[in-house]
């Protein structure tokens, strides 16, 4: 389970981090907004030098409200995988569901992406706002002189989650147990902390100029990411797609010479190995699962073709009996979450 929450650490480290801030930006923007406005409006005059020019004030005071709207948002986020995990107890979403809510995800990150880079006015619809009521409250605060203000907009970031959040929220909700999702969030949350800090500190300091370069390279990472997570989705859904197509470019055949009616797969914490399996076309075949320490999202391992999943013991085997298949299908399998791929050809 520590890999897990070292994968998810390192999603936050290297794109929640530009995603979330393309989202959550606005209110981390009206925090700052007032902050700066208050060190502006209560810095002494600048003092005069007799012969020289006035002594330049010193920068406002950014790094303050930015680490408290990360710290509320790593809070708010840690209690929301908390709820996450109790209903998960409850529900189970089937690998066409998942897909389903991967494909809304990916079609929300690529029009958010084409929003920022202003291709189309229809894409202004790509954007999640609070509710009025919220608005308001947030305008309210935004006017207060104490550091209520950068924590309450940090804790309501909840209402508005970037796209590579949902997807990990919707593992939260997957993983069916409230510790383990709190975790989940909590590690993946602080991993995109360092970046929204930089980036917003930083992003204080640029002229208009040079931050509007940087909005679009972050809408270019928006726009990767989207297309990566459908491409995932189709995975799910045992559907043609770039990286199902790659694996089969890439991965070497089984070390079988002749197809059999008995495989064995080895479900290991970076993927399937291996990757490529030949088994003989017209006859039942038997797929024996082998996991050794696996704690990786390979345990959910999901055929799409013959509606199979399940969730693979961390060591152990387990059979799965395919139905007689003709000669030249091709079946998939995945992990719950598209990302680790095989395929199984029959002969």
């Amino acid at each position: 389970m520590l890999e897990q929450y070292l994968l998810a650490f390192i999603t936050g480290l290297t794109t929640g981090g530009l995603s979330c801030l393309a989202v959550q930006g606005g209110l981390l923007a009206s925090s700052l907004a007032s902050q700066i406005e208050r060190d502006l409006l209560n810095a002494p005059p600048a003092p005069l030098k007799k012969g020289k020019r006035p002594v330049r004030p010193a920068r406002p005071n950014s790094a303050l409200p930015i680490l408290l709207f990360l710290a509320a948002k790593l809070a708010a986020y840690t209690l929301l995988g908390l709820l996450l995990g109790w209903l998960g107890s409850f529900l189970t979403f089937d690998p066409i569901t998942r897909a389903g809510l991967m494909i809304v995800i990916a079609l929300f990150m690529v029009g958010n992406g084409l929003r920022m880079l202003n291709v189309h006015p229809f894409f202004r619809n790509f954007v999640i706002e609070p509710p009025r009521f919220i608005t308001r409250a947030i305008r309210r605060t935004a006017k207060e002189t104490d550091t209520a203000t950068p924590l309450f907009l940090g804790a309501l970031t909840v209402f508005i989650p970037c796209g590579v959040t949902q997807a990990m929220m919707a593992a939260a909700l997957g993983l069916g147990d409230p510790l383990n999702a709190a975790l989940l969030m909590f590690a993946f949350t602080l991993g995109t902390s360092p970046v929204f800090f930089v980036v917003a500190y930083f992003t204080t300091q640029l002229g208009a100029a040079l931050e509007k370069y940087f909005m679009r390279f972050v809408a270019i990472v928006i726009l990767f990411l989207g297309f990566v997570t459908f491409d995932n989705a189709l995975n799910l859904l045992g559907a043609p797609s770039v990286s199902g197509l790659f694996t089969a470019q890439q991965a070497p055949a089984s070390p079988a010479t002749l197809p059999s009616d008995n495989l064995t797969l080895r479900a290991e914490n970076r993927g399937y190995s291996p990757a490529r399996l030949a088994a003989q076309a017209g006859v039942p075949v038997t797929l024996n699962i082998v996991t050794d320490n696996t704690t990786s999202c390979a345990r959910d391992f999901v055929i799409p073709a013959i509606k199979y999943y399940a969730l693979l013991p961390v060591t152990g085997t387990e059979t799965v009996q395919i139905p007689p298949q003709p000669a030249g299908t091709t079946m998939r399998f995945t992990c719950s979450m598209g990302m680790y791929t095989g395929l199984i050809e029959f002969k």
